[in-house]
């Protein structure tokens, strides 16, 4: 494989052949590279950390280290990253904790951009966007295809539901519908459906006006969250959107974005 002279590769790391490690790596003994992944410059790998096929890492990002948690105290915990994603320049990645299942975990096809920090027992989809310096504390879920604007911070054990997109400089402090826009002016609000990015992948015009039914029932008519929920499947006919919304929502914990 080629290593640049200037990298250190531990000997025990389980690098495929095909994998590139530029100048000035550090890899450690319980790192596992797949096929095609690129390692540019200046990159820091802790284990152990597996990392899937035909991603690429930009210089000075930092995967696998140990948690921030004032709790974690050495135990073993492991990073997981899928395929063919982008990290881009500084972006942090912290395995997991005792307390969150001992795993951070990383789909597919994600772009996470420059500073961005991912904390310990994170679990990021597939096909998500981070955009830069966009913040997630520790046990936060994002789901497939949702966008986290820049320099949006989002607390610890908050969800982000799939196909939602939070606009930039947003404090996120509750769970986040899947499908909608959610933006922080002076306070965070959902404004509708995520449309232009639902229509973008397919969904049919059908199924995002019951979405915007749905959002409009839950934000917009001087109803309590039972009191919309109950209207929503009173008045909006069969869609499994709509269902995943309100099945979203009945698994709350911290309550929802409204």
């Amino acid at each position: 494989m080629p290593v640049h002279p200037t990298a250190i590769v531990d000997a025990r790391a389980r690098i495929a052949e095909t994998a590139e490690i530029g100048p000035y790596c550090m890899v450690g003994s319980e790192v596992e590279i797949g096929a095609g992944t690129r390692l540019m410059a200046h990159i820091y790998l802790e284990g152990p950390t597996r990392i899937g096929t035909e991603n690429i890492f930009f210089p000075y990002s930092t995967v696998g280290v140990a948690s921030q948690d004032l709790k974690y105290h050495g135990e073993r915990a492991r990073t997981l990253i899928g395929d063919r994603n982008k990290i881009r320049e500084f972006v942090t990645i912290h395995r997991g904790t005792e307390g969150g299942g001992l795993e951070t975990s990383i789909g597919d096809d994600n772009l996470l951009m420059a500073y961005t920090h991912v904390a310990h027992d994170v679990h990021i989809g597939s096909h998500v966007v981070l955009a830069h310096a966009a913040t997630l504390g520790g046990h936060v879920l994002v789901g497939d295809w949702a966008v986290v604007g820049a320099s949006t911070g989002v607390h610890q054990f908050c969800r982000v539901g799939r196909h939602a997109i939070i606009g930039g400089y947003s404090v996120v402090t509750q769970d986040v519908l899947p499908f909608s826009n959610t933006v922080s002016e002076r306070e965070i609000k959902v404004f509708g459906a995520n449309g232009i990015g639902l229509e973008r992948r397919g969904f049919p015009r059908d199924t995002i006006e019951k979405l915007q039914t749905a959002l409009r029932l839950l934000t917009r008519a001087s109803l309590n969250t039972s009191q919309a929920v109950e209207r929503i499947r009173a008045e909006i006919p069969e869609c499994a959107e709509v269902e995943e919304l309100l099945e979203f929502i009945g698994a709350s914990e911290r309550g929802v974005i409204k």
